[in-house]
C-alpha cells in the first residue's frame, strides 16, 4: 500500500463514494471518504501528497465552492471535479477556479483510474515544491540584514563592485557576504540560487 499518497472523495452519494473508495483500493491506493465538505474541511490537513475527487452538488458548502475556498487558502492539493450532471457552463467554471480535471461519474473505472493517477503524480509535485519553498525560507531567516541586500543585489545581476559601491562596503566584505549567503542557502551556483529564489519566493 501507498503511505505517501492519499485520495481523498466527497460525496453526499453513499453508493458512489463507496463504488470509487472500492475501486481506487482495489489498486492499492490510501483512500479517504467523506459525505460533505464540510466534515473534509474538518479532518483535512495537506501535509501529505494526494488528490481530491470532489462532487459537484452536493448540500451544504458544495463541491464548487470546496474547490474555490481551497484555491484561495493556497492549499496544494489537485482536484477532479466529479459530477452527474456535468455541462460545459459548469466544467469551465470548475477548471477557472483551478480544478485538476473534470470527469462525469457515468466514467469508466479506467479513465477514472488514469485520471487519479494523473492527479496524484501533480500533487506529489506540489508536494515537493511546498517542501523545497518552506525549507528555503527558513534558510532565508538565517541571513543578516546585510547578506539578505547582498543576496538581493546579486539576484539582480550586480556585480561585487556595485554592490559594494551602493552599500558603501569593500568590494572583500561584499565577496565574504556572498560566500556566506551561498553557505547558508546551501546552493552551489549562483544560477541555482536564482532559480530557487524566484520559483519559492
Amino acid at each position: 500500500m501507498n503511505d505517501e499518497v492519499k485520495v481523498y472523495i466527497v460525496d453526499d452519494d453513499c453508493d458512489m463514494r463507496n463504488s470509487i473508495q472500492w475501486l481506487l483500493e482495489s489498486v492499492n491506493l490510501r483512500v479517504c471518504a467523506y459525505d460533505s465538505a464540510e466534515r473534509f474541511l474538518a479532518e483535512y490537513s495537506d501535509n501529505r501528497p494526494g488528490c481530491l475527487l470532489l462532487d459537484v452538488r452536493m448540500p451544504g458548502m458544495g463541491g464548487l465552492r470546496l474547490l474555490e475556498y481551497l484555491q484561495s487558502m493556497h492549499r496544494h492539493l489537485p482536484v477532479i471535479m466529479f459530477t452527474g450532471y456535468g455541462d460545459v457552463e459548469m466544467a469551465v467554471r470548475a477548471l477557472k477556479a483551478g480544478a485538476f480535471d473534470f470527469i462525469e461519474k457515468t466514467a469508466a473505472h479506467q479513465l477514472i483510474l488514469e485520471r487519479v493517477q494523473l492527479a496524484m503524480e501533480a500533487g506529489k509535485n506540489l508536494h515537493l515544491r511546498e517542501v523545497e519553498r518552506t525549507k528555503f525560507q527558513q534558510l532565508l531567516t538565517q541571513l543578516s540584514p546585510r547578506e539578505h541586500e547582498v543576496m538581493l543585489r546579486i539576484i539582480q545581476g550586480q556585480p561585487n563592485k556595485v554592490i559594494a559601491i551602493e552599500l558603501g562596503l569593500s568590494e572583500r566584505t561584499v565577496e565574504k557576504h556572498r560566500t556566506s549567503v551561498m553557505g547558508k542557502t546551501q546552493v552551489r551556483s549562483l544560477a541555482e540560487l536564482i532559480r530557487i529564489f524566484y520559483l519559492h519566493r
